[in-house]
């Protein structure tokens, strides 16, 4: 159904402390990073059951649309994808993509959206398009968190500390349903609102959202500028770049021992910058001074 994942583990160095990354963002160019971990049981049910279509929700740049659009290509699926609001245009990257991919896109109001999760809205989608199986936006739900728990590996068992970007909590919740016993997972939470976990060994930061899901401050734009100039790397707005600040603002705050093995977990979402830069009218590469230390 999808390809084999091979764990790609970076080391890179910051004031003494070996920081090693996953590089889930390297496992596949358009279905990327925790997005593939998400669809794969979830196109496996979809086969299960005999559908032929995959529905799924998503904003005007969602990664999760374009990885599903490809993901449903690889596997000889097709495609339909509800889009929040009704500016789309044909110069959506995104979108383009997605649609170049086989994804039928249906633009409905920001007002019909909020109802996606409602049992009326879902159960006239699936009369209106009987031979679909619908995932959540973002791959959320139980099959998306099992996919996940296969993030870690035993490649990554000698990992002490390990760090994640949390929106949803699908990528969180399965790495923390994963970790070995001797591992403690901290989440870095990208939404404004505080979130809270009953994970074992797992904690959950709310003080690196920058003002919420998909917002940012010069600070955080210029930590991006200067990681990605520093170690080839490069970042999204809306997750990892949070995820990366958060991390060396901890080792600043002398709150990390430097004997701690630390695994920073890049979950991809890469090919919305192009969007996310449009929209804030944003140039990359702003300044490569070191802004955090």
């Amino acid at each position: 159904m999808l390809l084999e994942y091979t764990p790609i583990i970076q080391t890179i160095h910051y004031k003494g402390y070996d920081i090693s990354v996953l590089r889930l963002d390297l496992i596949h160019p358009e279905i990327s990073g925790n997005k593939w971990f998400k669809l794969k049981y979830n196109l496996q049910q979809a086969k299960a059951e005999n559908k032929d279509t995959i529905l799924t929700f998503g904003g005007a740049y969602s990664n999760h649309i374009a990885a599903t659009a490809f993901a449903c290509k690889l596997a000889g699926m097709n495609s339909l994808g509800i889009i929040r609001g009704e500016d789309i245009t044909e110069a959506n990257q995104t979108l383009a993509l997605a649609k170049k991919n086989g994804m039928t896109i249906i633009p409905i109001s920001r007002d019909e959206y909020k109802l996606k999760h409602t049992e009326a809205y879902l159960k006239n989608l699936e009369i209106k398009y009987s031979n679909s199986y619908i995932i959540p936006e973002g791959g959320d739900n139980a099959l998306g968190e099992k996919g996940c728990e296969e993030i870690l590996t035993k490649e990554t068992n000698r990992f002490k500390t390990l760090f994640c970007a949390c929106g949803t909590q699908t990528t969180f919740n399965g790495i923390a349903n994963s970790l070995d016993t001797k591992q403690k997972l901290v989440g870095i939470n990208v939404l404004k609102f505080d979130a809270t976990t009953n994970k074992k060994n797992a904690v959950i930061l709310d003080k690196y959202h920058f003002g919420g899901y998909a917002k940012h401050t010069e600070a955080l734009l210029n930590f991006k500028s200067w990681f990605e100039c520093t170690y080839d790397i490069p970042l999204d707005y809306i997750y990892t770049a949070k995820l990366f600040y958060a991390v060396f603002d901890l080792i600043d705050k002398n709150e990390m021992e430097e004997t701690d093995k630390i695994l920073i977990i890049h979950s991809g979402g890469l090919q919305g910058n192009s969007g996310y830069e449009k929209r804030y009218n944003l140039k990359p590469n702003r300044q490569v001074n070191d802004p955090v230390g």
